[in-house]
């Protein structure tokens, strides 16, 4: 479901961008910028790469277990739903004379997410089905922060932008019990008391 996430909201983007710029190739690709033995990414040279950073789980979302009313006098206790964020890193990967153009489709990514900072199934048909809504909005990093993530991504530092995605939620139903339900207590009337 993540990457069923993170392809949606590219494909959407790129589209945009394709019909902004009038360009006939794919600008937006869902990537990582360095390959595990260090050396730049093909795919993702003169684009618009696009990479999960973090996952987190939603801090309001409830915890324990939930009753499900399962008909009758059955309940059903089952784990609640796991609501998570995902943090979208958007990195403009060009260089030398290119360089504005990292720029350019920096800010036309975020004049999009300005538009339209939620995806859902009525704007977004192709949104996968077990997703009830995506909502995006800009992640603010302080220098050092932003110094330590591209650390860890092992890359220089990118013209990019940086998005909080809420809420995957990821359901199991995995069954945790079956309580009977009480409907009415029973009193039996004791006579000539």
């Amino acid at each position: 479901m993540i990457g069923a996430a993170v392809a949606r909201v590219a494909q959407e983007l790129n589209l945009t961008l394709r019909r902004h710029t009038q360009s006939t190739e794919d600008l937006v690709v869902v990537s990582n910028l360095m390959e595990l033995d260090g050396t730049a990414t093909p795919l993702a040279v003169d684009k618009l790469a696009v990479f999960l950073v973090n996952v987190q789980r939603e801090p309001t979302a409830q915890r324990g277990l939930s009753r499900v009313d399962r008909g009758g006098d059955r309940l059903a206790l089952v784990q609640p739903p796991l609501h998570l964020n995902l943090l979208l890193m958007f990195a403009a990967n060009f260089s030398g004379t290119k360089y504005p153009e990292a720029l350019k489709l920096i800010s036309d990514t975020a004049a999009f997410f300005q538009g339209r900072p939620m995806f859902d199934h009525q704007n977004t048909p192709g949104l996968d089905p077990d997703i009830d809504r995506l909502t995006l909005e800009i992640e603010n990093l302080t220098i050092t922060d932003l110094g330590n993530l591209w650390g860890v991504l092992g890359s220089h530092y990118l013209p990019s932008i940086l998005y909080r995605a809420r809420m995957i939620v990821i359901d199991s139903q995995r069954l945790e019990g079956q309580p009977t339900r009480v409907t009415r207590p029973e009193v039996e009337a004791v006579a000539g008391a």
